[in-house]
């Protein structure tokens, strides 16, 4: 299956990619434009950046800095994905139709379930080691991330069912970058290893590496010059069965994914975004949220 590509815009003053660049209304919704022109199944409209250095912002500026351009993308009939973790802004979102809630706390707040699971829009529930708020800069061993990410999505995503969210409008995110740890090691591992997060729960993965510090780390490149590391993770990420690709640079992904769906026809290739050379046994994750839990082995019969 070949992933869907999320375009990001920022209409942020400090995120740190591209700050200020797309403050403006006008200018984010050029960009947004671009973005789908370029291809992307869908834009992710962020009002806040969440890297360590970044300012607080109220609901009510992310609200007015998301209004006009999700004005000017509904009226295309755009897919439209709103990155935020507070609850004013998201239930604003819902209001005005958003098809999906992107949260980088992953929706900590049981009392907003009910509201969740009367929505219709699709809910990208993402991991962040430090739980609360914007990332943070933690020296988390690499070691132990799998363990806190297969933790994390087996309670949130049991909380989740549990409240009446509908399994097929989950979409997990294992976090990377600030996210997982100030280690690039914490990074790989999870790009490396998808495999896991996705025979652990069978939900979609959303998978979000561009520009972002381990890969800047690795190179040794300033953002501007971040172009090739990041097509190369992102690249990756599709080979190992990522559902979702969040990028600044829609039009390189989607050449790039050509490019390898290309070489898979031409080879008679198995299906280059299934990835079978990982099959095997489940991850020792087996939440106890009944028989309805995503990925769970379902009886054959009556006993």
């Amino acid at each position: 299956m070949h992933p869907q590509v999320i375009g990001i815009v920022n209409i942020t003053e400090d995120s740190f990619s591209d700050g200020g660049k797309f403050l403006a209304s006008d200018a984010a919704i050029v960009h947004a434009e671009k973005l789908l022109n370029d291809g992307a199944d869908i834009v992710d409209l962020g009002p806040a950046a969440s890297n360590p250095d970044a300012l607080g912002v109220s609901a009510e500026e992310e609200m007015d800095r998301i209004d006009p351009v999700l004005t000017a993308l509904t009226a295309r009939n755009a897919s439209i994905s709103i990155d935020s973790f507070l609850q004013a802004t998201q239930r604003f979102a819902i209001g005005r139709g958003a098809a999906f809630l992107n949260d980088t706390q992953g929706f900590p707040d049981p009392a907003f379930y009910p509201e969740l699971a009367s929505a219709s829009c699709k809910l990208i529930v993402m991991h962040a080691v430090h739980g609360r708020g914007r990332a943070k800069r933690l020296d988390a061993p690499a070691d132990g991330v799998w363990d806190a990410i297969l933790s994390f999505f087996d309670k949130r995503i049991c909380a989740l069912l549990s409240a009446g969210v509908a399994a097929d409008r989950i979409i997990v995110d294992p976090g990377m970058g600030w996210f997982l740890s100030d280690r690039p090691a914490a990074s790989l591992s999870v790009l490396g290893s998808l495999y896991r997060l996705k025979s652990a729960f069978d939900l979609p993965v959303l998978v979000s590496v561009s520009r972002k510090s381990f890969l800047r780390r690795i190179v040794q490149k300033e953002v501007s010059e971040m172009g090739p590391a990041s097509l190369a993770a992102e690249l990756c990420a599709a080979t190992a069965g990522a559902d979702y690709i969040r990028t600044h640079d829609v039009a390189a992904l989607k050449d790039g994914l050509r490019v390898m769906a290309a070489i898979a026809a031409a080879t008679n290739s198995v299906d280059a975004w299934s990835p079978t050379a990982h099959e095997g046994i489940r991850a020792a994750c087996r939440p106890n949220c009944g028989e309805n839990f995503p990925g769970q082995p379902q009886p054959t019969g009556r006993g």
